[in-house]
């Protein structure tokens, strides 16, 4: 019997060991369960709350086109937020959901410099009021037109090689659809990129300052200062001055914010010096940009709107091949009509055995929308100073 109980020793250690240890890892397979597990919960509970934080940022989007289009009727068109629509959801009394927090924000892209207006002289004094010398300005406007214009005759030496380089291509002469298409420009390249090809203070500015969208002329109201000095030719201290009136500060401050009601009203702000014959006083293209926070998810969307309808357009034009000009038209107008919600769907073929097709109906939409994005896909550009970049 004590034999017996000696042998049977070692084998009770053993089976304890590999109890213990089959414990062990059953518990670090459960907990690596239960993490797994939390983490899918997680990332389906955010989902789900980003779902119902996007109906409201919509939600709110439709009731700021609303407040927006009461506005354009009465007074003739958009001018600047002073004239009452600065926080459309309060105007409108709208009432977020579930506590929530949304905000709604305006940019006015025609404040800025059309591109596909822009001609030689406005490129150069927009380049030379940054501080660039005046040769190098005008070679550099000159290099943005030959890519963007067809059968561009240069006037200074740019004379590029794109059909020579390792990789070749051709101009694509039509402006242009994206900022970073300046680093496929010469001359633009080394101009708007640092050395390691990133982005540089000049790309940044040039995005802050000249939009890619065709409109007739700059809004007066909600001009940058670039394009007040490159298309008006008015010095820092007009600027200034038309600053604060918009604003409502300095000498301004007790009227409270303003807007000018014809472009030669701002001469008597101003002074007689500078043009302004190149202006607009209405809003063509409009950011619209919600943001709604529930807790610490956000949902932000962004929208670009004409106004009115058909003020400002995208560029859809084709680039350079004739071969896909067919293709590239059937293109266009798909995204004409995408781009109008308005537009007349196509009325179907009449059945007579059901009688004659019911007549296309329209949504009658307000706007022309030209563009929306949604959190990731909205760019965040890096505010850009307006001071000389030497």
């Amino acid at each position: 019997m004590r034999a017996d109980s000696r042998g049977s020793g070692p084998r009770r250690g053993s089976v304890l060991v590999i109890v213990m240890v089959t414990l062990l890892f059953a518990t670090f397979a459960l907990l690596a369960f239960m993490e797994k597990a939390s983490v899918d919960l997680l990332v389906e509970q955010r989902e789900a709350v980003s779902r119902r934080l996007r109906t409201e940022a919509y939600s709110a989007l439709e009731v700021t086109l609303a407040v927006l289009d009461n506005f354009r009727e009465v007074g003739n068109g958009l001018r600047s937020p002073a004239e009452g629509w600065g926080d459309p959801l309060a105007f409108a009394g709208y009432v977020p959901a579930d506590d929530r927090q949304v905000e709604v924000a305006f940019e006015d892209e025609s404040g800025k410099i059309s591109l596909p207006r822009a001609n030689a002289t406005v490129l150069t004094a927009l380049f030379i009021n940054w501080g660039v010398a005046k040769n190098e300005a005008e070679t550099l406007a000159d290099a943005l037109l030959g890519w963007m214009k067809r059968g561009h005759v240069y006037a200074t030496s740019v004379s590029p090689g794109y059909d020579r380089g390792a990789l070749p291509y051709d101009v694509p002469g039509r402006p242009l659809r994206s900022y970073h298409e300046l680093a496929a420009i010469e001359q633009a390249r080394d101009f708007f990129y640092d050395s390691d090809g990133r982005p540089n203070d000049y790309w940044r500015r040039f995005a802050d300052s000249v939009s890619l969208l065709d409109f007739r002329q700059p809004n007066l109201n909600g001009a940058k200062p670039d394009t007040l000095a490159a298309l008006g030719q008015f010095d820092p201290q007009q600027q200034e001055k038309l600053g604060e009136y918009l604003r409502g500060a300095g000498s301004y401050r007790y009227s409270g914010p303003g807007y000018f009601q014809a472009p030669k009203d701002a001469q008597a702000v101003a002074g007689p010096a500078g043009d302004t014959s190149g202006f607009a006083t209405t809003i063509s293209a409009l950011r619209i940009t919600v943001t709604v926070r529930d807790g610490r998810t956000v949902f932000r969307t962004s929208a670009v709107i004409a106004v009115p309808p058909g003020g400002a357009t995208s560029v859809q034009e084709t680039a350079t091949s004739t071969r896909v000009q067919a293709s590239a038209a059937s293109a266009q107008t798909s995204t004409q009509q995408q781009n109008r919600p308005n537009a007349a769907t196509a009325a179907p073929a009449a059945d007579t055995a059901k009688g004659p097709a019911a007549a296309p109906r329209s949504l009658r939409y307000p706007f022309t929308l030209l563009e929306i994005r949604e959190n990731d896909a909205i760019p965040a550009l890096p505010a850009a100073s307006n001071a000389p970049l030497n």
